[in-house]
């Protein structure tokens, strides 16, 4: 049976009645996704390096707070950073700021990607992590950001993607030419409709689906149709 989803624009509502109508914040939403990721990668099982691959939105910032959790764990981290940090801003500049201060590695990647340089620094990852591309994006991803997928999906890693694989639409699950093939994607709050659709199968891997704080009423009242 399929769980009750939120499509990429309530998912964006949801977030900010959190914040507007519930006193939360972006940063509490953020820091509970991030370590339900890290909790879930942990169950599942870490036997070395674990590389995050990430952009320049919330996505990324989620990806920033998985790397503090796993350092904290003592788990091998590093960060693969496709965005100049100045561009970084609200909560994904906040805790980018924050692993800064840690000694987490965070390795700058070139606007135009070297293939065999980003082989290299995946190369013996025991995992993945997609932290490229959020739910709103759509269409094809980017340069440099198809090289990326594609260089992701040739690693021998698995990949587990943040909240979607980039490349995949959330709302009618139709993959771009450039579409990260996930073993496990962590998706939050609820499970978004395109994760059903057939042709995202390849895709999404197994899904997990995570709570990160927003109140149970508040996640109702949008299912129902009541915002």
């Amino acid at each position: 049976m399929t769980p009750p989803t939120l499509n990429r624009r309530q998912s964006r509502r949801l977030d900010a009645l959190a914040i507007e109508q519930y006193g939360m914040t972006g940063l509490v939403l953020m820091e509970n996704a991030g370590r339900g990721v890290a909790d879930t990668l942990c169950r599942l099982g870490i036997s070395g390096k674990v590389v995050i691959c990430g952009g320049r939105g919330n996505n990324a910032g989620d990806g920033f707070v998985l790397a503090r959790h796993l350092d904290l764990r003592r788990h091998d981290v590093r960060v693969l950073l496709w965005a100049d940090p100045s561009d970084l801003t609200g909560d994904a500049g906040v805790n980018y700021r924050i692993l800064e201060k840690t000694g987490v590695p965070i390795v700058p990647m070139a606007a135009q990607t070297d293939a065999s340089r980003l082989d290299q620094e995946l190369a013996g990852s025991a995992w993945l992590v997609d932290a490229l591309l959020g739910t709103g994006a759509q269409g094809e991803p980017r340069p440099p950001l198809d090289v990326v997928i594609d260089r992701m999906n040739a690693a021998a890693a698995p990949i587990l993607a943040v909240d979607v694989p980039s490349g995949l639409d959330c709302d009618t699950g139709e993959p771009a030419r450039h579409t990260i093939r996930a073993a496990h994607t962590c998706t939050f709050a609820t499970a978004k409709p395109g994760f059903f659709a057939p042709e995202a199968e390849p895709y999404v891997g197994h899904l997990h689906v995570l709570d990160i704080g927003v109140p149970r009423k508040l996640i109702e009242d949008l299912l129902a149709g009541q915002d």
